[in-house]
């Protein structure tokens, strides 16, 4: 078996690949400055699509999503961006949680698993 890592560093890597799987860190918005919560979800999962594709993989391949929240009153923004930006037709299994985030001008992570487009 092997492994395959993507943007690593020292601690992490922005994604991993194994076996046909692909694995990417949680993803947290590049682009703070004044920008709610519904920019924010935009910036990450452009950032999602970009690692997806850099594996092998595109959004229509992702299996599960897990969305971290700084505050449950964002969740229908976040909705908006992820429900323009999801494939209806390829909808992952998903969950959003609330959770205190490492920045606090981070209002969203989002970590999703895919498998590679063969």
């Amino acid at each position: 078996m092997s492994i395959e890592y993507f943007g690593q560093h020292a601690r992490l890597s922005e994604a991993t690949v194994a076996n046909g799987f692909v694995f990417l860190s949680g993803m947290v918005p590049e682009n703070t400055e004044q920008a709610d919560a519904k920019t924010q979800t935009a910036d990450v999962l452009a950032q999602i699509e970009s690692w997806l594709q850099q594996c092998g993989s595109s959004k229509q391949h992702i299996v599960e999503a897990t969305i971290y929240l700084t505050d449950m009153a964002d969740y229908a923004a976040i909705n908006e961006a992820w429900d323009a930006w999801v494939d209806p037709k390829h909808s992952p299994a998903r969950a959003c949680v609330e959770a205190k985030l490492a920045k606090p001008e981070w209002k969203v992570e989002i970590k999703v698993s895919a498998v590679q487009a063969k």
